[in-house]
């Protein structure tokens, strides 16, 4: 059985596919050793205002935010640098690699004298299929105040 990411972009409705870029998706002896198949990501415009805070501090504000949906995850909003407060953040030396987006990067934000490691993640160089999101941060929902159009987001 051959397996297939489906990207949607924002740019085109049509399905594209993507190939995982990683040993987790060889197969051996006919088993596949993968993750899920029919595995999609969906990137997409936000409409509307992303705010993203620490307590009282506003890291990021964005009109400009893309909304990643990715099968069994909570969505994620990437937002350009410019809509973020970069003095606030520090690049880390942590390094993940997904098979469906590439190697994201880390950055801790320090608030209130406080640092918050690996709180924001970037693709500088993602995959082809997902390079909308090149450049743009996101932050764990989980550990931020995220609010959608004035209004807290609810947990995924």
């Amino acid at each position: 059985m051959e397996r297939d990411l489906i990207a949607f972009l924002p740019d085109e409705r049509r399905a594209r596919r993507v190939e995982p870029r990683s040993r987790n998706a060889r197969r051996l002896a006919g088993v596949e050793t993968g993750v899920a198949s029919a595995h999609r990501i969906e990137i997409t415009p936000r409409d509307g205002r992303v705010e993203v805070k620490i307590g009282s501090t506003l890291l990021a504000d964005s009109s400009r935010a893309l909304v990643l949906a990715e099968t069994g995850l909570v969505d994620r909003y990437y937002l350009p640098r410019e809509d973020v407060r970069m003095d606030l953040l520090e690049p880390t030396d942590s390094a993940t690699t997904c098979p469906f987006k590439g190697q994201a990067s880390y950055w801790s934000a320090t608030v209130d004298g406080a640092t918050q490691r690996d709180l924001a993640w970037s693709y500088e160089r993602p995959i082809p299929e997902v390079e909308e999101i090149a450049g743009y941060l996101c932050f764990y929902n989980e550990r931020v105040e995220l609010r959608l159009d004035g209004e807290p987001a609810v947990a995924g």
